[in-house]
């Protein structure tokens, strides 16, 4: 309850700082997700990678976006390359991540200082704060996690070397990983992928067609989907390859890297374009199993979405609170105003709400994948986890586009020029809804989840749970109108459990939209009784009240008439926006003694 306000105005932008110690949510989510043990071996960790990012990859991440990289397909000689010409500052950064901090080992191999491998949530928090400086290499980094993800599932022993190479923790002997699904005729409808594999009579494959975004192009553990011969069609005759950039000769193989994409964002990562021209690829596990077993990669990837978009959130508002702590108009610093504060306040409820549902979902993904056996896909972490994550990937990557404009926007017209982050952040920040799924395919999986694994049995009991541990009078209201809206949930799949499909996916963004906010505001409430017994803190009290307001409350004239003046209040803007302690028995209304 003592906790002091961050003092913003210290700063005078969101760099040379330590994004763990600036980020109490983060900090929370933390300590509440990752298992004691591994809390305790890992908050160190964190706080030194906070460091280094704030101090070293930052400014670095900024030039290489600048610079960008190059694309070289053949030598002069007209021999093929295939050969990305890398930033030199890559290097530093790649050293960092791979071998400083064993993003990429410490999830499959004891790092130093354990006996054994760390849960999935450590590999999704690091990448969240990579996300602070550069949403683009998160992208190969969580690639090469996700396809080591799939190589310990599913291959038999013949890649061994290729899983080795992928979590290894010296940088020389470490490769990237990759995932090429989408080709030109097909997008999102990953069924219509026309990519052969023929088998070479030797156990390896030689595969034709085209890849049409490749990100991470020159990867050497790249895995992609096609189609052997008399596989039928769609998504059940897709096999699963792992297709390196060099063969184990030392060769290049026979692949056609065409061009790198000129793209809006995410410059640090090279995405481009490979014909496959014979190229020399090798099963993964059994033929015709490639889109489940690509499916294992998809959601770690679609956590990183989630978990990415709240990095590049946590950064855009650090930039936008720094700012207006500065900044003076009109005689005062701007987050002296009124409407500056509401602003703030709610930007930092909304990133509560991103990272409390993105870090709940990767928790449950972190249970199934620890549960052992046939039993791991009946039980109710695995049926929230395929709900939770289309959801939350969904909701996070339109909440990051708003938060990153925004924060632009509080910087006025620096926040659109290079020189300033705001400007990379939202173009980095714009991509988060087209990769792995935009919205109506999310929206759809959404549906899939419910219908396919019974998700709904799971999130009764689970939403009814949090509900019921929220005992603090100050949550009493708040938890009457999630009781309320979950009440309306229930009867929303009811309705779309009786109507046709065709209408189920009419209304199919709008029910995760609802989801999500339930289910946000059940763990926020849940969050802040924990905070309030644990710590006697009833900030984050603050936080859920707001966000509960902010989604069910009374919106008759727009709010204007409300005499609401929450977050104008010096306490509640010091408590949630630059997370001050509050007493929790402050938020309780006196109630007047009897005569």
């Amino acid at each position: 309850m003592d906790a002091d306000p961050i003092p913003y105005g210290d700063h005078e932008a969101g760099r040379d700082c330590n994004y763990w110690r600036l980020d109490p949510t983060l900090r929370f989510e933390a300590r509440r997700v990752y298992p004691d043990d591994e809390f305790e071996w890992a908050e160190p960790v964190l706080e030194e990678f906070g460091e280094v990012l704030g101090s070293r990859m930052a400014d670095t991440a900024d030039r290489i976006d600048e610079a960008g990289h190059e694309l070289r397909s053949f030598d002069e000689y007209g021999d093929r390359l295939n050969e990305v010409e890398y930033h030199p500052l890559m290097q530093e950064q790649e050293e960092i991540v791979y071998e400083e901090f064993g993003v990429t080992h410490d999830a499959f191999r004891a790092p130093p200082g354990r006996e054994e491998p760390l849960g999935l949530t450590h590999p999704l928090m690091m990448q969240a704060l990579l996300s602070y400086v550069d949403g683009g290499f998160t992208c190969p980094v969580s690639m090469t996690n996700g396809a080591a993800i799939v190589l310990e599932k599913f291959d038999d022993g013949s890649l061994s070397e290729y899983f080795e190479a992928l979590t290894a923790r010296n940088v020389d002997d470490h490769i990237e990983g990759a995932m090429f699904l989408t080709e030109e005729q097909g997008g999102s409808d990953v069924g219509a992928n026309e990519v052969r594999a023929e088998p070479a009579g030797d156990g390896t494959y030689r595969l034709y067609g085209e890849k049409w975004f490749c990100s991470n192009i020159d990867a050497e553990g790249a895995l992609a989907l096609a189609r052997t011969p008399e596989a039928p069609d769609g998504v059940e005759g897709l096999s699963l390859f792992l297709v390196p950039r060099t063969k184990p000769d030392g060769e290049v193989n026979e692949a056609h890297f065409r061009r790198l994409k000129d793209k809006l964002g995410t410059i640090s990562v090279p995405t481009g374009e490979i014909e496959y021209e014979g190229a020399e690829a090798y099963l993964v596990g059994e033929e015709q199993e490639g889109f489940r077993y690509m499916a294992e990669m998809m959601n770690f990837e679609r956590l990183t979405n989630a978990t990415g978009a709240v990095g590049i959130m946590g950064r855009a508002l650090l930039e936008a609170k720094v700012h207006a702590a500065d900044r003076e108009a009109f005689g005062d610093a701007i987050d002296e105003y009124p409407l500056m504060r509401r602003d703030l306040v709610d930007m930092t409820v909304d990133y509560e709400a991103a990272v409390a549902f993105s870090f709940e979902a990767a928790r449950l993904l972190d249970e199934r994948e620890r549960a052992s056996g046939s039993d791991a896909d009946d039980s109710a972490a695995y049926q929230l986890m395929r709900l939770f994550i289309p959801v939350a990937k969904y909701k996070t990557a339109r909440m990051a586009v708003e938060t990153t404009s925004y924060a632009m926007e509080v910087l006025g017209g620096n926040g659109y020029v290079r020189e300033h982050t705001t400007e990379r952040l939202l173009r980095d920040a714009q991509v988060l809804p087209i990769w792995e799924g935009p919205s109506n395919i999310l929206a759809l999986d959404t549906l899939r989840a419910l219908n396919r694994e019974d998700a709904h049995e799971a999130l009764l009991p689970y939403v009814e749970e949090r509900l019921d541990a929220v005992e603090h009078p100050s949550l009493e209201e708040p938890a009457a109108a999630v009781e309320e809206r979950f009440g309306e949930l229930q009867a929303a799949l009811a309705t779309l459990a009786t109507e046709d499909g065709d209408y189920a996916q009419y209304h199919a963004k709008r029910l995760a939209d609802l989801i999500f906010d339930v289910v946000t505001a059940a763990l926020l409430l849940a969050e802040a009784q924990t905070a309030i017994d644990r710590d006697d803190d009833g900030r984050k009290a603050l936080v859920a009240r707001r966000f509960v307001e902010t989604r069910f409350g009374d919106d008759e004239a727009y709010g204007v008439t409300s005499g609401e003046r929450f977050a104008m209040e010096d306490d509640v803007f010091a408590a949630v926006a630059h997370y001050a302690g509050v007493d929790p028995e402050s938020l309780v209304e006196a109630v007047p003694a009897d005569d």
